[in-house]
């Protein structure tokens, strides 16, 4: 099969079949691309998952950009996104004309169904955030961190609930930690030396 039909067919599958936003599609985007394609390692995924939070757009539709413009270029871009972006906004777009908000309210049987799937979309939200904390080597001793992050977010207090903030914080750490220590992975296997100068 052409490459950019299976990138379309692939992100179009990812998009059509994922309820409940960006984190609830990490687990189906993780299992086409790095487990059944193979496109990218689970490392790679890592990173891009977290570029991808940090930039600002769908997470789906980012990681699909990156990922068709490391297999074919701007093409295999255009490729994915149209591919995540087409069946939601025909379901959306259904929806709109459909179903209005009094329609779901009153009718039984769909407000039962989207009752259904709540559960359902909860379930996608955890597996991948636990799927993803193992994968990026987090254990009792680093979990403080993603914790008090997550509830000084919460806490909705001036200027420290603003997300941006530990982004870039986290980017500097990061960076900080990579320089200082000589090596970079979650493995702990020591890497290529840094260069500080460069």
């Amino acid at each position: 099969m052409n490459l950019y039909l299976q990138l379309f067919l692939t992100f179009c599958k990812i998009g059509a079949f994922t309820f409940g936003g960006g984190w609830a599609m990490i687990s189906i985007i993780q299992r086409e691309i790095v487990e059944r394609h193979k496109w990218i390692p689970l490392e790679d995924f890592l990173d891009l998952l977290a570029v991808a939070q940090s930039m600002p757009g769908i997470l789906a539709v980012n990681i699909s950009v990156v990922v068709g413009d490391r297999l074919r270029g701007v093409k295999g871009s255009i490729c994915a996104a149209i591919g995540t972006i087409l069946p939601s906004f025909l379901m959306i777009l259904a929806i709109a004309i459909f179903l209005t908000p009094e329609t779901i309210k009153n009718n039984a049987v769909v407000s039962r169904i989207f009752k259904g799937i709540r559960p359902a979309v909860v379930a996608l939200i955890i597996a991948p955030v636990l799927t993803t904390a193992r994968a990026a080597g987090i254990n009792w001793k680093t979990v403080i961190i993603p914790v008090a992050v997550a509830l000084l977010i919460y806490s909705k207090i001036p200027y420290i609930s603003n997300p941006i903030i530990y982004i870039v914080l986290g980017a500097i750490g990061g960076y900080i930690y990579l320089v200082w220590h000589g090596y970079h992975g979650s493995n702990g296997e020591e890497r290529k030396e840094v260069d500080t100068d460069a």
